[in-house]
């Protein structure tokens, strides 16, 4: 994962947060926050400071989840105990981002207490009810969102997106919001990835 997250992209700033815990490197995260930035994590758990950390700069930051999976568990819900499956959840918990300005897009393996909290809180996949009332948002993109055809990932789930269909995600959170920051997370240090991540930030305006 660290050497996914070293993949070289073509971008004017550069830094590396290295922490020994996963609070600590929240804390570094926000606290070094270009003003625009693209952050590049192995999991899911780095897109956690760079949320906080924008939503400080605006007064409504609504967050588009693009994943596999729901990243929604708690402690208590999470079948593996496994962090990288809970940031969202965090997110929403800690009060960061509202439930009713997320989206989760392309999610296809949920485990059940993320479908029951997807049912309690109404989050869906609809950028325009996640968008509506939003200053700016942050795109979290888990590459394991798109078909394994498309992409070299960790958590390999089938019959997923094309990058086709995830950039015409992209555009049209473009059109529906100032997008502050974007997030890649969950995939392999290949080339071929390379191009798919430059391909899909340039649909999101970086």
């Amino acid at each position: 994962m660290a050497e996914g997250a070293a993949l070289a992209i073509p971008y004017p700033e550069v830094g590396i947060v290295e922490r020994n815990t996963l609070e600590e490197q929240n804390e570094a995260l926000a606290a070094v926050l270009p003003a625009k930035p693209v952050v590049l994590g192995g999991c899911c758990c780095a897109h956690v400071g760079a949320v906080r950390g924008l939503a400080q700069r605006v007064e409504s930051l609504a967050v588009v989840w693009i994943d596999a999976h729901g990243d929604l568990n708690t402690p208590e819900t999470s079948p593996s105990g496994n962090l990288w499956g809970m940031p969202l959840r965090m997110l929403i918990d800690d009060g960061t981002v509202a439930a009713g300005d997320v989206a989760l897009v392309g999610a296809r393996n949920l485990d059940p207490g993320e479908t029951d909290f997807l049912a309690e809180t109404g989050i869906d996949s609809s950028l325009k009810r996640a968008l509506a009332d939003a200053d700016a948002a942050y795109v979290a993109l888990d590459l394991d969102v798109l078909d394994p055809s498309d992409a070299d990932v960790f958590m390999v789930e089938p019959e997923g997106a094309s990058v086709e269909g995830i950039e015409a995600v992209l555009r049209e959170a473009r059109e529906r919001a100032v997008i502050a920051g974007v997030g890649v997370t969950g995939f392999r240090a290949s080339e071929r990835n390379l191009s798919v991540i430059t391909r899909l930030l340039a649909a999101a305006g970086f």
